[in-house]
Parts: C-alpha cells; sequence; structure tokens
C-alpha cells in the first residue's frame, strides 16, 4: 500500500501490528475459501478481524483498499477456470451480542426516520456460497464466490444437484438474472457419507494386511470430512462431476445480483418470484415488523438449531424493501442493510494432556493443545486446539492436566476457551514455554522489538522451518505443485545418513533427480497416535521407502513430483515471491509487487521507497522484502532457481488496457433503475474509477437513482455534477467530457462558474 497521509504518525508498533494481523488474516481466508481446511475457529477468525478493525478506527492512515477490512471472501482455488461475477458478491457484517444487533438496528432507523420498513429474518446457512446465472431462463453459469469478484467455474458439478433447474419455469422470464445461495450436505446424510468412508476404510485396512503379506501396495485409506461445510465444499470441488452427483447435496437460494427485464419490490417477494421459477428456496423464512420480533425468531431457532435439517451458525436479518436496500447502500465488503447475526459456538469440556510447541515456516512457535482423548464437538471429532502464543496460555490460565473448555463453531481445530478450576485436584502444572527450539536447539527469541511471538532465529538450517517452507512452496498459494505436499517435504528435508538431505533449502527443489529420490526412506506412522509402528519381528520402527517400490523402481509420484517441478519452472511471477515465505509477504503483496515490476530481479534490486510506494505494499512489507534478499544463502537459492531455468519475467496481460475513468472519484446514491448499487460501482471501478461513499469537494460525479437521500443534497450544496440513469450511461459509454455536455456543463478543466442538475433525476 501507498504511503498516505497520517502514515508516519501511527506508532512504529502498530504500524507493525496491523501488517501482522493483514497477512494472517489473508492466510486464514486462502485456507477457508480456496483450500476448505481452515485452522482457526470462525470467533478466532472474527477476533483477529475485529482487532484490525479497531487498530484502523483509532488511526484511519492503516485504511487502504487492499486492507483484509475493505475486502470480500478469498481467492478462487486453483484447479477450476476463473469467471468473474457480473455483480460483486458482498460478505455480511456480524452481531456477536444484542448490544451490536441492536445497533445497527438504530443505524438503519436513523437513516430511515420516517419511512415504513419491514425486516426479513431467515437462516444463515453453513455451506459453500454459490451464484447461478440464468440467461433467458437457461443456465449458463454456476460459480463459487471466490473474491467476491472473481470466482471458480463449477458449472458442471452445480448440474448434478438435482433440486438446481436446467430451465427455469415459466413463460416471462428475464434475460439475465445471477441467484445467490448456499450449497450444504445435510445434517444426516453428512453423517451417513463419513460413516460409509469409516466403513470403507476398514475393510481396506483388512484387506492391506493380506496385501502386505503379498508384498503388494496398500490401498489409501479415505479421508472422513471435518465437517458438512468442507464435505460440501470438496465435493463441489471435485474435477470429476460424478463424484460430486454421487454427494446428496442441495441448495438454497437467498438472493439476486445481477438482473435485466424485472423488477422486485420486497426480498421476501421475490423469493415467491424465484420458487415459481423452480428454485429451491430457505423455508425458514419471517418477515416482521419490530427489532423485539427479531429477537423473537434468533431465540427461536437457537433452541432449535440442531432440529434444522443443515448446519446453521447463524440468522441474517435484512431490510425487507429493495429500494431502501439501495438507499442504505454498502461499505466496500458489506451492506448496510443487512447484518448477521452468530450464534455462540458450541463447547465441550476435555482433558489437556500436554502443551506442544510448532515451529512455523517464518519461525514461529505456536503452542498448541493435545487432548488426552478426541471428542466430538461441533459435528467433528478433534484433539488438538490453537493456544497462540505463551501469553495467551499464561492469561487463559489453563495448566497442565487442566479440564479445558474447548469451543469450535465448525472449524478443523478449536479454542480453548479457559480451564474448568472446581475440576483441579492438585496434580495439574503450569506450562512453560520452551527457551529452545525442539528441532534445532536455537534459543527462540522475539525477532523484533515490540513482538509478542517467540521465533527460532535459525531460518537457515532450522529442520522443521525448511521443512514447513517447502510444504508452503508446493501449496496452492505458492506454486502448486502436486506431489509436493507435507509429507513429501518431510521426506525430501530429512538426512540420509551418511548424505545430507536431498534439499537443504528451497534452492534444491528444481534440481531434484531421480536418483537424489530413490534412497529417501520414511517411517510408517499409526494414523490415529502420529506415532512411528514397530516391526514385530524386530521391535525397530518400520521404514518404507518414499519414492521407489519394492522392486528399487521409481514410483508414480516420482514421476509426478519431477514432471511437475519442471513444469513450475513458468509459473506466474507473483508466486514464486510468495513462495519464498519472506514475512509479512502474503499471496496479495506478491500480486501488487509482482504487478508492479514484472521482473523477480528487478524486485530486489528495488530500494524500500520504491516498493511501498506499490499500491498494496507499504513500508512493513518493503523492508521485508529487502532486508531478506540482503541474506547470502537467499540470493543463493535465487541463483540456484535461474540456473534451473525459472522464468523471472512475465508480460504485463492483454487486458490491462485503457482505464477511460481513471483520475475520477464518483459517489452513486438512491437506486438506479438500469443498475444495482453494486453494478454502478463495478462498471466505474472496472474503467479505473475511484468510488468512494462520501460527498466533498473532492467528487467529480454523484449518480443519484430514486430515494438517493442525504448525499444528494450535499452534492447540490457543493454545486457538484449530478448525473441520472441517462447520464450514467453517457459517462460510462464516452467518458466525463461527455457526461459533462450532458449536464450543459463546460467540458475543459477549468470550473464552471454556475453548476446545473438539468436532467438528472431527483428523486
Amino acid at each position: 500500500m501507498a504511503a498516505v497521509e497520517g502514515w508516519e504518525d501511527v506508532p512504529a508498533q502498530v504500524r507493525r501490528r496491523h501488517a501482522e494481523l493483514a497477512t494472517e488474516i489473508e492466510e486464514h481466508r486462502v485456507r477457508y475459501y480456496e483450500q476448505d481446511a481452515p485452522i482457526v475457529s470462525d470467533a478466532e477468525f472474527d477476533s483477529l478481524m475485529r482487532e484490525l478493525e479497531a487498530l484502523e478506527a483509532e488511526h484511519p492512515a492503516l485504511v487502504t483498499p487492499d486492507s483484509p477490512t475493505q475486502k470480500v471472501g478469498g481467492g478462487a482455488a486453483e484447479g477450476f477456470t476463473k469467471v468473474e461475477h457480473r455483480e460483486r458478491l458482498l460478505s455480511l457484517d456480524n452481531a456477536m451480542d444484542d448490544g451490536e444487533l441492536a445497533a445497527w438496528a438504530d443505524r438503519v432507523a436513523r437513516e430511515l426516520d420516517g419511512i415504513d420498513y419491514h425486516y426479513l429474518c431467515e437462516l444463515k446457512v453453513d455451506g459453500l456460497a454459490v451464484n447461478l446465472t440464468y440467461e433467458h431462463g437457461r443456465l449458463t453459469l454456476a460459480a463459487t464466490r471466490g473474491t467476491g469478484r472473481v470466482g471458480e467455474d463449477i458449472t458442471a458439478n452445480i448440474r448434478t444437484i438435482k433440486e438446481i433447474p436446467q430451465q427455469l419455469k415459466g413463460d416471462d422470464l428475464p434475460a439475465l438474472v445471477e441467484i445467490r445461495g448456499e450449497v450444504y450436505l445435510p445434517t444426516e446424510a453428512f453423517e451417513e457419507l463419513n460413516a460409509s468412508f469409516a466403513a470403507e476404510n476398514e475393510r481396506r485396512k483388512a484387506e492391506n494386511e493380506e496385501r502386505a503379506k503379498e508384498g503388494k501396495r496398500p490401498q489409501a485409506l479415505l479421508k472422513l470430512f471435518a465437517n458438512p461445510r468442507n464435505a460440501a465444499a470438496g465435493s463441489l470441488r471435485q474435477k470429476d462431476p460424478l463424484v460430486t452427483a454421487s454427494r446428496p447435496l442441495h441448495m438454497v437460494v437467498h438472493g439476486i445480483g445481477a438482473r435485466e427485464g424485472f423488477v422486485i419490490d420486497c426480498q421476501s417477494h421475490a423469493y415467491q418470484l424465484l420458487r415459481d421459477w423452480g428454485l429451491p428456496t430457505a423455508k425458514h423464512n419471517e418477515v416482521v415488523g419490530t427489532l423485539d420480533e427479531v429477537r423473537a425468531f434468533i431465540k427461536q431457532y437457537g433452541e432449535q438449531r440442531h432440529s434444522v435439517e443443515h448446519e446453521i451458525d447463524g440468522v441474517v436479518v435484512k431490510v425487507d424493501e429493495i429500494a431502501l436496500q439501495g438507499r442504505l447502500g454498502s461499505t466496500s465488503k458489506s451492506p448496510r442493510w443487512a447484518i448477521a447475526w452468530k450464534y455462540p459456538p458450541e463447547e465441550v469440556t476435555a482433558k489437556l494432556a500436554s502443551i506442544k510447541v510448532g515451529i512455523g515456516r517464518t519461525g514461529r512457535a505456536t503452542p498448541y493443545a493435545v487432548l488426552a482423548e478426541p471428542v466430538k464437538v461441533a459435528g467433528s471429532m478433534v484433539q488438538y486446539a490453537t493456544l497462540h502464543n505463551q501469553q495467551v496460555v499464561k492469561a487463559k490460565g489453563v495448566l497442565l492436566g487442566d479440564t479445558v473448555v474447548l469451543r469450535k463453531a465448525g472449524d478443523v481445530i478449536p479454542e480453548i476457551l479457559g480451564p474448568v478450576e472446581d475440576l483441579r485436584d492438585g496434580t495439574e502444572q503450569e506450562f512453560v514455554m520452551p527457551s529452545h527450539c525442539h528441532e534445532c536447539g536455537s534459543e527462540l527469541r522475539p525477532m523484533s522489538e515490540g513482538d509478542i511471538d517467540l521465533r527460532c532465529p535459525n531460518a537457515e538450517f532450522c529442520p522443521a522451518q525448511i521443512r514447513e517452507r517447502i510444504a508452503y512452496l508446493g501449496g496452492r498459494e505458492s506454486l502448486d505443485i502436486e506431489g509436493l505436499g507435507y509429507v513429501a517435504a518431510t521426506a525430501l528435508t530429512q538426512p540420509l545418513e551418511p548424505a545430507d538431505a536431498p534439499v537443504k533449502n528451497e534452492g534444491d527443489i528444481f534440481g531434484l533427480t531421480v536418483e537424489q529420490l530413490l534412497p529417501i526412506r520414511v517411517l510408517v506412522r499409526d494414523p490415529k497416535t502420529g506415532m512411528p509402528k514397530l516391526d514385530d519381528a524386530t521391535g525397530e520402527e518400520r521404514e518404507v521407502a518414499f519414492f521407489a517400490n519394492l522392486k528399487g523402481q521409481p514410483k508414480k509420484n516420482t514421476t509426478v513430483l519431477l514432471d511437475n517441478l519442471a513444469g513450475a519452472k513458468e509459473r506466474q511471477l507473483w508466486r514464486y515471491l510468495n513462495g519464498l515465505s519472506i514475512r509479512h509477504v502474503g499471496p496479495v503483496a506478491a500480486q501488487a509487487v509482482a504487478r508492479e515490476f514484472r521482473d523477480l530481479d528487478r524486485i530486489f534490486a528495488a530500494s524500500e521507497e520504491e516498493l511501498a510506494a506499490v499500491e498494496g505494499v507499504g513500508p512493513i512489507i518493503a523492508k521485508a522484502i529487502v532486508e531478506w534478499y540482503q541474506e547470502d544463502w537467499h540470493r543463493e537459492i535465487l541463483r540456484k532457481w535461474r540456473e534451473a531455468g525459472v522464468r523471472f519475467v512475465e508480460e504485463a496481460p492483454e487486458e490491462e488496457g485503457e482505464r477511460p475513468l481513471e483520475g475520477l472519484t464518483v459517489v452513486v446514491t438512491g437506486t438506479l433503475a438500469g443498475h444495482t448499487r453494486d453494478g454502478a460501482k463495478e462498471a466505474l471501478v472496472v474503467r479505473g474509477a475511484k468510488v468512494t461513499g462520501s460527498v466533498s469537494k473532492k467528487t467529480d460525479f454523484v449518480v443519484v437513482g430514486d430515494n438517493p437521500g442525504s448525499k444528494y443534497d450535499k452534492a447540490v450544496q457543493l454545486g457538484l455534477p449530478v448525473l441520472d440513469d441517462a447520464g450514467f450511461a453517457v459517462l460510462l459509454e464516452s467518458g466525463p467530457a461527455a457526461a459533462r455536455a450532458h449536464l450543459g456543463l463546460p467540458t475543459g478543466e477549468e470550473e464552471p462558474a454556475e453548476v446545473t442538475t438539468e436532467g438528472a433525476d431527483q428523486g
């Protein structure tokens, strides 16, 4: 992000924490939206986001268009064609308690003072957000939410869901309509699916014992889904639609995006229209007139949440009238006319066996709890829980041997809320954070002033960091190399007595040979405990060749890995930068830098000032990039990659053409006849304009529709050019000069003596 006014006045510690939070949130979004494998609970993610929002509220200079607070969702996952939504999908702001719900309702009431309106209450389905496009009644595209602007094309898989019509019913069908909804797996079906997987695994285990006696390769076991949401997402992202068809998926539609050829007055009325077209709408909706009735709806389903056919994590409350939704508008990522009430995550108690410490790819030492036995919480079995850092452990007052309260809202790893002190018997012991890395012996310490986290400073030689970096390099958010997952990264980075490990750091990846891979052996581990299995005859730990078969010949995974490494030499530039595990540099920042410089060598030759000036970067990330390159062994990684034929330069994409509205600041207010509010904003942004939510002297045009509110009044007061639907069309098609001429205003650089609003719809 480019430095903005007031940036220097923000304390360095605050800027550092802001950058850390932004990076961590972006990584969690990648795991949730792209990998369907979140590692933090909804509540923990919400806490990180709220901390970021609080920092930005106190220090507005931290707010940039690239901040997680200004964006929707995550990226689009690899493996599917990327498609742009005609109208952006927004995310909902959350209300975690009655006070926040009441505050939202008060804001709505103030904005709609004197206007009659209603609330539409509906259940918040815990599924995968999907956007269906129908043209003249025929389904032409289905896509995931993705970034809100760009998603994945999953049309072939969506067509296998029986209740989603390929052709809408009726005669008077619109030319175009986007239908928004959630694809889900019913709770009962999820349990049956996992039970069938478990039964199949038992059959395979028994068969594998016989295969082992015959010297045959064992069959792989099926991976059980963590929860219904992951099951639905994983089923929809199958490359083979037949697999998707075998899963009992359902959908519930809850909104309309871009549309042509019809008008709706209330969202609840739109649901009847959707039902008439043959679409599966929600069964548990209610239109009410007061906030107390909203509270009653929330209370009712809070008590009945397990009786609903699908997982829910809250209630969505919307202003029902469409015109008033347009008047209320939205922020950069969330509508102001709707909010999601989040139910408190489910809680269970469990015995804490131990607290271990993991070392991440940037050296961060993270304590995590190990439970004495797996427990079922929010529909899945868990045995580990995050504890973040040593200060969190102390703050929560957790002792080894405690019975602890776990909270989980459908994610993979829950969080520990605290101990049940009344159950202590005196044998509990305080957790002591290790002073040294358990894998390389280096002393753990903060890496900069003000850091809370302890880190292992031995980035070059620490086995844990090397292993984690190699696994990250092969992951979807980096080079997306099939065959280079965590298990392979572990095998490649372990020493081969008496030789060194084939991969000592990232620089060795592209030079791997068959001869290096065949000798690698790995321990056979129990899938439940993770402990090495012992040989029945000798009592020693069992080892097997990882890349070679029983005859010493290369396995399929050997060929797959080497072929994909060769293909990975021509990836997008940002993927190499992100894959280097530079602290603070995540996928978003890497893309911004790569888009600006188009050359890896140019990136590392740039100064901190040049890097910080890139939109979406800033001084903290810039400094991290420069400091990374100052290490000799880091430059050696790049040298090896270059010699291996990795492409360090990329051409600018052809689609980066003219942006006729570049430099303009535009405000959109009211309900337009030809565009939805978000559709109008999208049309402006893609042409280069900056769309803001407030009118000022720096505003170039104000676009108004029905019920424009106070923004129109302020535009007239300031003498700004005001465009109605017709004028807006001129602006989009012919540019600002033509739009000013449409209003009868001078088209040059000089300011007009008098501004009229002739031709504008004053609402």
